[in-house]
């Protein structure tokens, strides 16, 4: 299916605060997020790379290798695969995560 509109994709929780709409295709997944303020991604790794925390609205705290940064909007972080990384919403946020290859621990 080449054109999506994510009115039509279900939401699902993956972690108290953070509701996501993924959409995958052959080789990658996009992650549409809606985070409440101070919910907290914990400190995790994995081997897809991630383009991640392109802010579309609000405040994220990234924290990428040890080093933290308030993402706001037009922010992105890169992220190798197996880097270890975490984060809060300092606000009610909206993020953008692209992955490579395809997240199928989220299909």
């Amino acid at each position: 299916m080449p054109f999506i509109n994510l009115r039509n994709v279900e939401s699902r929780e993956l972690l108290p605060g953070f509701s996501v709409k993924m959409i995958h295709s052959e080789k990658m997944t996009l992650a549409y997020w809606d985070i409440k303020a101070g919910s907290v991604l914990p400190e995790h790794s994995h081997p897809h790379e991630q383009i991640a925390a392109q802010v579309i609205s609000g405040e994220f705290e990234l924290i990428l290798g040890g080093e933290s940064k308030i993402m706001k909007p037009g922010d992105v972080a890169v992220i190798p695969s197996n880097v270890v990384h975490s984060g809060r919403a300092i606000t009610d946020c909206q993020l953008l995560d692209a992955f490579s290859p395809v997240r199928e621990d989220y299909l």
